[in-house]
């Protein structure tokens, strides 16, 4: 054990430091502190994990997630530190559970991960009907209520990462406490439900003292059912993060002598640099957690025939001069999306799943053509959605039934769709086998990986409820994923799920780039774009630019702008613009990768705030030291000017367009009381562009 007291527990791996203090004889987080900035001091400390146990429930009965009854019996054991981690051990003696939890900090940021493994140690089956990821309390408990604001993301098909505010105190009444002599019951929480994990919200929430800037923010890591809560307590504001739950989620885990569970992860981060400098740690802990891939340093320019393109109709005929005009443009990686595994253009829907390539559409074969994407000089890629299987796929017929979602003894069917169960041996063989004839056979280099069904609460075969059922399928995919990688070292997998349905850092932790929406407006694509870094590091946001040979000028620089500060994905008739058309779409893509490598250590930042779904002006920056690329777009409405504010690291007075050259755009820096500001002039009212500000960021 450390030579510090069993009383006082003190960690300090680099920018914050942590305390934790025995009180009852159970370890509790007591002080979180970013030099001399409390962020987290409760004069009431919580235990470090709360959970909740068949037999002995709340001291407290409510919907919240603390107060649990087995939590305060966690007796603290022993502990052991280094560097990065802290390792805590308690023990309940009433269940016999003991529950060793680790906190990992990420080097050089504030942000540290947090994990939990029960252990049932007992001689008794225990019944675990739900368990934080992390839980505190006293958040920034030197302002009141009053001034925090909490802010969150509402996430929904084709409107994805639509950020929201309001003071602790609109979302959680004051109930004067002093009459009651008791904590409020109520919380305000968000929660995801099924296999789509950000349908509805993303798994991330941040807290902002706004007269000091002081804030805490959090991630929940997993691709499946989570809950997040924040609530009033007598000494402040808690925050309570759950993995699935069994009054959420139909979830528990049933633990016989012996057996243990993991938590699903979660990552909290801290700053005295408000909403933005929480998302530049959490951007740190979501580059120190992911699997290393050499697709994070290229960042290669994507292709796709998709969106608003092909749409799920390829062919060879339609795809061979496509090819040749993205290679015209410079893209580097060509993506045949859906529709290449079956010869009828409308009814493949419910009848996926074995993906062999079509042999009508493309009369040569698809070798044919994936070789002609190779000769071409990029890299060839597939649509692939691997977890389902169309009601009237042969996979269906073939595989058993135990390899699929079950409910009350039968397969579990969703729009035409049965779902694979990736625990079972003989779904993963099918899709290894699927894996290894189009990667080892065909060649193909890049696969897009989509999920287009929430299966709901999950499976209940040989499981002891749906949501454990789920819970096992979401870290199977997981293997499964880490699998296919561990055969193929520079297959790069993009991760979909009907745009951004499944944004979660269980999945971009392992998969190398992110879908942000199936939007097919680019009018509205701008706020999914601008806001997509809070959610996900730049480098693997990928975000759609589908220029159109009806479009004006303005309206393809206005398109692709979209991904020219995360991952440039482009779509669109390319082969049917004129020359003029063709070379603005190209400036976008050698302007893009002349910058790219700036884009994979930058953090993001809002010169506007974080967008509006309705803003008529929307701009995001991501920012390096005393460099800075900003995209700014303005989308309709009379005011032709905006000022935008600059981080403070942007002293050098100097402002460069990036995109696109010929623009009728004007610009000045401005004096502020505060940092830097950037005076900018649109004048065509659908309009955008790229600067670079500061120092010049390194070309390529």
């Amino acid at each position: 054990m450390s030579p510090q007291s069993r009383d006082e527990i003190h960690w300090s791996p680099g920018v914050f430091s942590l305390n934790l203090t025995v009180t009852d004889g159970t370890a509790r987080l007591s002080r979180l502190r970013i030099g001399d900035q409390d962020l987290v001091r409760p004069a009431a400390p919580l235990p470090l994990v709360e959970l909740g146990i068949a037999g002995s429930g709340r001291s407290w009965s409510s919907r919240r997630y603390v107060d649990s009854v087995a939590g305060r019996r966690l007796a603290y054991r022993h502990h052991t530190m280094s560097t990065d981690t802290l390792t805590v051990t308690g023990v309940d003696d009433v269940s016999g559970l003991s529950v060793i939890t680790t906190f990992s900090a990420v080097p050089g940021a504030g942000a540290v991960r947090i994990q939990s493994r029960i252990v049932n140690g007992g001689s008794d089956t225990v019944d675990l009907e739900w368990v934080t990821s992390a839980v505190w309390g006293g958040t920034l408990a030197a302002s009141p209520l009053e001034s925090l604001r909490l802010w969150w993301a509402d996430n929904d098909w084709l409107a994805e990462n639509r950020w929201i505010s309001a003071t602790a105190r609109e979302l959680l009444p004051d109930l004067n406490r002093s009459a009651h002599e008791h904590d409020p019951r109520g919380t305000f929480s968000r929660t995801a439900l099924g296999a789509w994990s950000s349908d509805g919200s993303l798994p991330l929430g941040v807290v902002v003292d706004e007269s000091t800037q002081a804030a805490v923010g959090w991630q929940i890591e997993h691709n499946g059912g989570w809950h997040w809560q924040a609530g009033e307590r007598t000494d402040g504001l808690y925050v309570s993060l759950l993995g699935p739950a069994e009054t959420e989620h139909d979830w528990y885990a049933r633990l016989a002598p012996g057996e243990d569970f993991t938590t699903v992860p979660a990552t909290i981060a801290f700053s005295t640099d408000g909403f933005d400098g929480v998302i530049a740690a959490l951007t740190a802990g979501r580059r120190a957690n992911r699997r290393p891939h050499r697709d994070q340093v290229r960042l290669p320019v994507i292709f796709n025939d998709y969106m608003n393109t092909l749409m799920g109709d390829p062919t060879t005929a339609k795809l061979l001069p496509l090819i040749d005009a993205a290679a015209e443009v410079g893209a580097e990686t060509f993506c045949i999306d859906a529709g290449w595994y079956d010869d009828d253009s409308t009814g493949w829907w419910d009848s996926v799943g074995a993906w062999e390539p079509a042999t009508k559409r493309f009369p040569g074969g698809l070798a044919m053509i994936i070789d002609h994407i190779r000769d071409r000089g990029m890299i060839p890629g597939l649509w692939l959605e691997p977890e389902v299987a169309g009601v009237r796929s042969t996979v269906a017929e073939l595989l058993p039934d135990e390899a699929f979602f079950q409910r009350h003894g039968r397969r579990v069917v969703e729009h035409g769709r049965y779902h694979l169960d990736l625990r079972h041996p003989l779904a993963r063989k099918h899709l290894d086998e699927v894996v290894d004839r189009l990667v080892g056979g065909l060649g193909v280099g890049y696969l897009k990986l989509d999920h287009n069904i929430n299966i709901g609460v999950g499976t209940d075969h040989d499981a002891v409820a749906a949501g454990a059922g789920l819970l096992g399928h979401n870290r199977a995919l997981l293997q499964w994923i880490d699998g296919v990688l561990d055969r193929y070292p520079d297959l790069t997998l993009e991760n979909c799920a009907s745009g951004g349905m499944r944004v979660d850092y269980a999945m971009l932790s392992h998969l190398q780039l992110q879908s942000t929406s199936d939007q097919q407006d680019f009018l509205r694509y701008p706020p999914i774009a601008a806001a997509a870094a809070a959610a996900i590091a730049p480098e693997q946001a990928a975000s759609w630019s589908y220029p159109q040979p009806s479009f004006t000028d303005d309206e393809i620089v206005f398109t692709m702008c979209a991904g020219m500060l995360g991952r440039l994905q482009v779509s669109g008739h390319l082969d049917k613009m004129d020359e003029v058309q063709r070379a603005l779409v190209a400036e976008a893509v050698t302007a893009y990768r002349s910058h790219r490598q700036f884009i994979s250590t930058a953090v993001p930042f809002w010169p506007l705030g974080l967008p509006g779904w309705e803003d008529e002006w929307v701009a995001h920056g991501i920012q390096s030291g005393q460099q800075a690329l900003v995209a700014v777009w303005r989308r309709g409405g009379a005011t032709d000017t905006r000022t935008l504010q600059l981080p403070a690291a942007l002293t050098t007075a100097s402002v460069d367009v990036v995109y696109p050259a010929a623009t009728p755009a004007t610009y000045q820096l401005v004096p502020t009381d505060g940092a830097s500001a950037l005076r900018l002039t649109l004048p065509n009212a659908y309009q955008a562009i790229v600067l670079a500000v500061g120092e010049t960021p390194p070309k390529e």
